[in-house]
Order: structure tokens, then C-alpha cells, then sequence
């Protein structure tokens, strides 16, 4: 069953929070392409791996860290994959429709590649 302590929900919260809040100013000062780089910053892995020695030790500790690290590459791939469709297909096919259709083939990438992991 998953488990997650209240103070690991309240980390994970505060940093993903802060990290959008940060990439938010950067962007408003340094301009959309600085403030880009910094919203791709992995703070939910971040946050995810700082808080899993909440609810794992030992042996289980270091499995689930590998887990996650595995996991992060993958997502990562994915959102490069994305962010170059939504470049690609708002240029294209004008913002609203390249940025639908950029998440949808976020999402149907990422639910096929996790079927192919965890079916296996």
C-alpha cells in the first residue's frame, strides 16, 4: 500500500511551490528562453528523493532511490520530447491547438511507456 508521511506531502509541496514561484521571477526578469531552462527543474524528483528517507531505510531505501532515479530519466526524455513538440506544433498550428496536442502526446507516450514497465 503507498504510503507517504504529512511531512513529506508538506516538502514536496513547499519545494515543487517555490521552484514554480522561482522559475516564475526568473522569467519575468531575464525573459521566457532563462526563465524556460529554470521551469524545467526537476523539483518534484528533487523533493521526491529528499523526502523518500521519510518512509523507507536500509536495503528498501537505496531500491526505491534507484526506482525513482530510473523513472525520473525516462520522464525527463519524455519532456524533452514534449517541449520540442509544443515548439514545433505552436509554430504550426497556432499555441492553443500545438500545446493540446503536445500535452495529449505527453500523456499517451507516458502511459504507454509506464504499461511497457510495468508490464514486464
Amino acid at each position: 500500500m503507498l504510503h507517504l508521511s504529512l511531512t513529506a506531502i508538506i516538502l514536496r509541496f513547499v519545494l515543487g511551490g517555490a521552484a514554480v514561484a522561482a522559475a516564475s521571477l526568473i522569467s519575468k526578469r531575464a525573459g521566457g528562453a532563462i526563465g524556460g531552462i529554470f521551469a524545467a527543474f526537476p523539483a518534484v524528483f528533487l523533493a521526491a528523493l529528499l523526502t523518500i528517507r521519510f518512509d523507507h531505510a536500509g536495503d528498501q531505501l537505496i531500491a526505491r532511490s534507484i526506482d525513482l532515479s530510473e523513472g525520473a530519466l525516462i520522464g525527463m526524455g519524455i519532456n524533452v520530447a514534449c517541449a520540442i513538440a509544443v515548439g514545433w506544433l505552436c509554430t504550426s498550428k497556432g499555441w492553443k491547438k500545438g500545446l493540446s496536442l503536445s500535452v495529449l502526446g505527453w500523456l499517451i507516450t507516458s502511459v504507454f511507456i509506464s504499461y511497457l514497465i510495468f508490464s514486464v
